[in-house]
C-alpha cells in the first residue's frame, strides 16, 4: 500500500516561489511516472506536471510552462515541484500521483484517470495578489 503525503504549502503573493514535495512509502515510485495534480474549489482535478519514471518525457501543462519544474529523488523517494512567478489562478489543492505514460517511459497523456494510488491529503497554496 503506498502512502503519498504532500507538504510546502502555503500562503504567497503572487510572483513569488514555492517548492512542494511529496513523500511516498509503502513502494518504491522508480518504476512509475509521476505527476503533480492541482484541483481548485468547483474544479476538476487537472495534472500540471508529471515525469515518466526514466525522467526522459516530461509535461506541463500550457498554464504553468515555464513557471513550475518537477524533479524526482529515486534514493529518497521523493517527488518535487518548484512553482515560481506564481499567479492567482494558480491556488488549489495539489497533491501527487502517478501519471499515464501512452507507453513504457513514453510521452505522458494528461489524464487523471485511472487513479493509481489512493490521494494523500493534498497541500494547499493559496496566492495573495
Amino acid at each position: 500500500q503506498v502512502k503519498l503525503v504532500e507538504s510546502g504549502g502555503g500562503l504567497v503573493q503572487a510572483g513569488e516561489s514555492l517548492t512542494l514535495s511529496c513523500t511516498a512509502s509503502g513502494r518504491t515510485l522508480s518504476h512509475y511516472s509521476m505527476g503533480w495534480f492541482r484541483q481548485a474549489p468547483g474544479e476538476e482535478r487537472e495534472l500540471v506536471a508529471a515525469m515518466s519514471h526514466t525522467g526522459r518525457n516530461t509535461y506541463y501543462a500550457d498554464s504553468v510552462k515555464g513557471r513550475f519544474t518537477m524533479s524526482r529523488d529515486e534514493a529518497k523517494n521523493t517527488l518535487s515541484l518548484q512553482m515560481n512567478s506564481l499567479t492567482p489562478e494558480d491556488p488549489a489543492v495539489y497533491s501527487c500521483n502517478a501519471a499515464h505514460p501512452d507507453s513504457v517511459d513514453g510521452p505522458i497523456v494528461p489524464q487523471t484517470a485511472p487513479v493509481t494510488f489512493a490521494w494523500g491529503q493534498g497541500t494547499q497554496v493559496p496566492v495573495s495578489s
